[in-house]
């Protein structure tokens, strides 16, 4: 296993950042395009890329609550009123 596989497969473990996401995503599109990997190093690729690119998805959303957030805090009176009444 190579030095670099090694190093995707501990990132998987700890969730990386966006930045560091989107360019380990970049990098491995650029390999499955060079049409110069093996059918066995496409797919272990393909499917890291796919894990990243959910990650980054959660992120963006996670993101984009926060900023509706922070821009319409008049909203937080009818997210108060979901909150289960005292029984």
């Amino acid at each position: 296993m190579s030095k670099e596989e090694t190093s995707n497969r501990d990132s998987s473990d700890k969730k990386p950042d966006f930045e560091a996401s989107l360019e380990e995503l970049e990098g491995l599109v650029e390999a499955l395009e060079s049409g110069e990997l093996s059918l066995a190093e496409s797919l272990e690729r393909f499917k890291r890329g796919i894990e990243l690119s959910k990650h980054c998805h959660e992120m963006l959303d996670q993101a984009r609550q926060s900023v509706e957030i922070l821009t319409h805090p008049e909203d937080e009176e009818s997210a108060e009123s979901f909150d289960r009444p005292d029984v």
